[in-house]
């Protein structure tokens, strides 16, 4: 017969404010962020960069990502909205406001950014610009939700530091790469670790 294993009050203490602490963040935390929605963003930036690869002009090119944005924000607020559905939180109190709230500055930056780069015709600056704005959004918002949100940000936010000093001919390279790529690697851990 083995003997029965001593556990200390310490590591049982321990262990109890560990799940205190665990447990407080999850409930201060915004946790409809979707991680299926993430990858249909990254299943359509990724269609977008083929089809606008081809593209004959620049003003294609760009009215092309335009309507990939206004797609993905569809997606995005749409899959946000069922999850918080499922989950049975709100959107619109707590810590889905502070989220949004968060994310809208960045937003709101890169959309005032990109009429001024088109009407100078500085297409080469677009993308840097969209990515790293975006991962700005990003980050900041997910100071309000799980770890991984911000991670994602920050990989944002570096992609298109590096896309804004690279030639234009790499541009949907970088677009398939970040609003693509990274949206589907990201959206693929939410989803296994957060529920959908």
């Amino acid at each position: 017969m083995k003997p029965a294993k001593v556990v200390s009050i310490n590591e049982r203490a321990i262990e109890h404010l560990k799940y205190i602490r665990e447990t407080m963040e999850r409930a201060g935390s915004f946790t409809a962020v979707p991680g299926w929605g993430g990858i249909l963003m990254g299943v359509s930036a990724l269609m977008t960069a083929l089809i606008s690869g081809h593209l004959p002009s620049n003003e294609l090119w760009f009215a092309t990502w335009l309507g990939e944005a206004a797609l993905a924000l569809a997606i995005g607020g749409w899959a946000m909205a069922q999850k918080a559905k499922a989950s049975q939180s709100t959107l619109l109190y707590g810590p889905g406001r502070k989220f949004a709230l968060s994310l809208c500055p960045g937003m709101i930056a890169g959309a005032a950014l990109t009429v001024v780069l088109y009407r100078h015709r500085m297409f080469a600056l677009m993308p840097g610009t969209w990515l790293l704005l975006y991962g700005v959004s990003v980050v900041t918002g997910g100071a309000f939700s799980v770890k991984i949100v911000p991670m994602m940000g920050s990989s944002f936010m570096a992609l298109g530091t590096i896309a804004l000093f690279s030639p234009f001919e790499w541009a949907n390279w970088f677009m398939a790469a970040g609003f693509g790529a990274l949206h589907i690697a990201f959206g693929i851990v939410i989803a296994r670790r957060y529920g959908g």
